[in-house]
C-alpha cells in the first residue's frame, strides 16, 4: 500500500472525482491546482461538456479558472465510468438527499459505488465524502467493494472524509480549511491523510470512519440547534418587544462563552436541515429518542410559516389581506450570494403566499427562475416601479449588492426578516 503513497507524493496519482457539484468541482481544482491529472465523473452530460468547454456552473469555481485547467490537460470531465479502472485514488462526492419520510436516500451513494465496483483494482485509494450517518462506510460501503474477495487495508484501500465546503465564503476554502480522516483500517487512514496532506494545510485523522462521519454530523447538529435557540428567541422578543437583533449583537461583545447565531425565516442548504435527520434516523434505529435534533427541527420548520403571520398582520394593519396581495420576495437562494436553493426557506414562505392567495414575485440576482407550486417564476428587476407596485416586500435572503435602500423607500411596507437593514428606522419597516 505504500505505492499510493509515493504516487501521491510525487504527483503522479490519477484522481477521480464523482459528482461535480458544490463538492466535488472545487475539490477537483484544487487536486489540479496541486498538480495532479483529475478525471471528473458525472450522470449530467450537460455540466460534463460545459466544463470540457471551460465553463463552470459552480459560483465559486470561475470559468477562467476552469478553462485554464483543461487547456493544460489537468482536469477532464466524463459520463464514461470506463476510466474509474485508471485512477489510483477515487473521491465520492455526490448528494445524500432525505426522503419524504426523513429517511436517508443513499441512492447516489449506492449507484456511485455500484460504478466503482467492476473496475476495483489493487491498491486504489476510494474516499467517500458525502455525509451520511455514522456506520455507512463500514457497513454499506465495504461490503460493496470486498464482495469481490478484496479486503480493505490489504488489496485497496477505503475511507471517510466530510466535506467542509460553504459556499460563498471568501476567507475559508478547501486549502485552508482542516479535513478530518477517518479509514476503516489503520492503513487505509494513512493513505487518505496523505491524499489530503497534499492539498490541504492540516489533516485532521481520527480513529474510524465512524467517528469521522459523526464529526460532520455533530458540526451541523450544532448549528442546528443553536439555530433553533435563536429562532425561539426572535419570537420570544417580538413578545417581550424587544429587538433580537440588538439583543444579539450586545451578547455577541462578550469574548468568551458566547457565539453569536442568528435568527431567519428557516433553514436552508444541503447540510443544515438534512444532517441532523440522519443522526435522529440512525439513532431511533438504536432505540435512542434524539430530543434535541427533533426539537430544533419543530421550531425551524415552524419559521417560514412564522414569517408569513408576521407578514400578515403587517398588511392586516393597511386594511390589505393575504389574498389578492401582490408580495415582492427579496431572496430565494438558501443563503447570501449562491445560486443554491436546495430546502431554501425562501420557496416555502413563497409557496404559504401562494396558498393563501397572494400574488407572489421575486428578485434574486443568483437565482434567474425557480419552479413553485408547480409554477415557473422568473426574477424581475428591482426598481422604484416594482417596490411600489408591491403592497408589501419581504427580505428572505440578503444577497450583497441589492439595493434596499431603494426598497426600503418605495415599497409600502418591508418585513425584513434577515437584517439586511441593520440600524435602519422606518414607518414602513419591521425585522423579524
Amino acid at each position: 500500500m505504500s505505492d499510493i503513497i509515493g504516487k501521491i507524493a510525487d504527483r503522479k496519482a490519477k484522481i477521480g472525482i464523482i459528482g461535480l457539484g458544490y463538492v466535488g468541482l472545487p475539490l477537483a481544482m484544487e487536486f489540479a491546482a496541486k498538480g495532479f491529472r483529475v478525471t471528473g465523473f458525472d450522470v449530467d452530460r450537460s455540466k460534463v461538456a460545459g466544463l470540457n468547454r471551460g465553463r463552470s456552473h459552480i459560483p465559486d469555481v470561475p470559468s477562467k479558472a476552469v478553462a485554464e485547467t483543461v487547456r493544460a490537460g489537468r482536469l477532464t470531465a466524463t459520463t464514461r465510468y470506463e476510466s474509474l479502472k485508471g485512477m489510483d485514488a477515487v473521491v465520492i462526492c455526490v448528494p445524500t438527499p432525505l426522503r419524504k419520510t426523513k429517511e436517508p436516500d443513499l441512492t447516489f451513494i449506492i449507484s456511485a459505488c455500484e460504478a466503482v465496483v467492476p473496475r476495483l483494482r489493487r491498491g486504489q485509494l476510494i474516499v467517500l465524502e458525502s455525509t451520511t450517518y455514522p456506520g455507512t462506510t463500514r457497513e454499506l460501503v465495504l461490503p460493496m467493494f470486498e464482495a469481490g474477495g478484496f479486503k480493505a487495508g490489504k488489496d485497496f484501500l477505503l475511507a471517510f472524509s466530510p466535506e467542509r465546503v460553504d459556499p460563498a465564503n471568501k476567507k475559508f476554502n478547501i486549502a485552508n480549511t482542516p479535513k478530518v480522516v477517518g479509514g476503516v483500517t489503520a492503513a487505509c487512514g494513512r493513505a487518505a491523510e496523505a491524499l489530503y496532506a497534499s492539498i490541504v494545510q492540516r489533516v485532521v485523522p481520527v480513529s474510524s470512519t465512524e467517528s469521522a462521519e459523526m464529526v460532520k454530523l455533530l458540526e451541523n447538529t450544532f448549528r442546528a440547534v443553536n439555530i433553533a435557540m435563536v429562532n425561539e428567541l426572535a419570537v420570544m422578543c417580538r413578545r417581550l418587544g424587544v429587538d433580537v437583533w440588538e439583543i444579539i449583537g450586545a451578547a455577541a461583545t462578550k469574548p468568551f462563552g458566547f457565539m453569536p447565531f442568528y435568527p431567519g425565516p428557516g433553514l436552508g442548504g444541503h447540510c443544515i436541515p438534512v444532517d441532523p435527520s440522519y443522526l435522529a434516523w440512525k439513532m431511533k434505529a438504536l432505540n435512542f429518542e434524539p430530543r434535541f435534533i427533533e426539537l430544533a427541527a419543530n421550531i425551524n420548520s415552524r419559521m417560514p410559516e412564522y414569517a408569513v403571520e408576521r407578514l400578515a398582520a403587517l398588511l392586516n394593519a393597511r386594511r390589505k389581506p393575504i389574498n389578492g396581495s401582490r408580495v415582492l420576495v427579496l431572496g430565494v437562494a438558501y443563503k447570501p450570494d449562491v445560486n443554491d436553493v436546495r430546502e431554501s426557506p425562501s420557496l416555502d414562505v413563497m409557496k404559504l403566499l401562494m396558498d393563501q392567495g397572494a400574488a407572489v414575485s421575486y428578485h434574486d440576482p443568483y437565482v434567474p427562475s425557480v419552479a413553485v407550486e408547480g409554477r415557473r417564476l422568473r426574477s424581475k428587476p428591482l426598481s422604484r416601479a416594482s417596490a411600489r407596485a408591491c403592497d408589501a416586500a419581504v427580505i428572505l435572503t440578503a444577497h450583497r449588492g441589492v439595493d434596499y435602500g431603494l426598497l426600503l423607500a418605495n415599497a409600502p411596507v418591508v418585513f425584513d426578516a434577515r437584517n439586511a437593514l441593520p440600524g435602519r428606522k422606518a414607518r414602513n419597516l419591521e425585522r423579524l
